[in-house]
């Protein structure tokens, strides 16, 4: 018998452990020449891969029949967003000083900061939306619609990340395969969803 609780603390202390080295290398200045960059780096690399992480449960659901996935769904949608506010918090205070003007003025004159507060501003509503209750209040469908922003977040993640690096395009690349893979997928499933939906005969009363 599968031992959700369990299960969850398991992806809690592993979700959690990255963060937990990052503070120890921090305290004990072992994060390089330039720690907050690396610290940037880290927490956004984060970000993107439990925000991946999430959108795989659906296919490995359906591919290979491990329902039990989507008890786990929303807590790695959680994780993405907590390591997303940990990436805006130690950029906002840490390299701005929490100064609005610089910010903004960053947010204008350099794309990839623009393009990352864009993602993370389409993170906000999936985070807070994420319970039963909205998904209640917002009707299925509708709450389906808006979760398929994270497809969008993802792909503005791996445009973030391609930005930034610049030329070592190695790991953006693998990131933005896995944004391909996982959206071909889907378009695949939509497809096949409606042209089963076309053929079916309408039942008439």
């Amino acid at each position: 018998m599968e031992d959700v609780k369990f299960n969850k603390f398991l992806i809690s202390l592993n979700a959690l452990i990255p963060l937990a080295f990052l503070a120890y290398d921090g305290y004990y200045a072992r994060l390089g020449a330039n720690p907050l960059e690396f610290f940037l780096r880290t927490t956004g690399v984060l970000t993107l891969t439990f925000v991946l992480i999430t959108l795989s449960i659906t296919p490995l659901r359906k591919i290979f029949g491990w329902n039990p996935l989507i008890k786990y769904r929303r807590m790695l949608g959680l994780y993405a967003f907590f390591y997303a506010l940990i990436h805006l918090i130690t950029y906002s205070i840490f390299d701005k000083s929490l100064d609005l003007k610089m910010i903004v003025a960053d947010v204008w004159q350099r794309p990839f900061i623009a393009i990352g507060m864009l993602a993370f501003t389409m993170l906000v509503p999936l985070a807070v939306t994420s319970t039963n209750g909205w998904v209640k209040r917002l009707g299925g469908k509708n709450w389906g619609r808006l979760h398929k922003l994270s497809y969008v977040v993802a792909i503005l993640g791996v445009i973030h990340f391609w930005m930034i690096v610049k030329s070592d395009v190695f790991y953006p690349a693998i990131f933005g395969f896995v944004v391909a893979v996982l959206l071909g997928y889907r378009l695949v499933g939509n497809r096949k969803g409606g042209a089963a939906k076309s053929t079916t005969p309408a039942v008439s009363n």
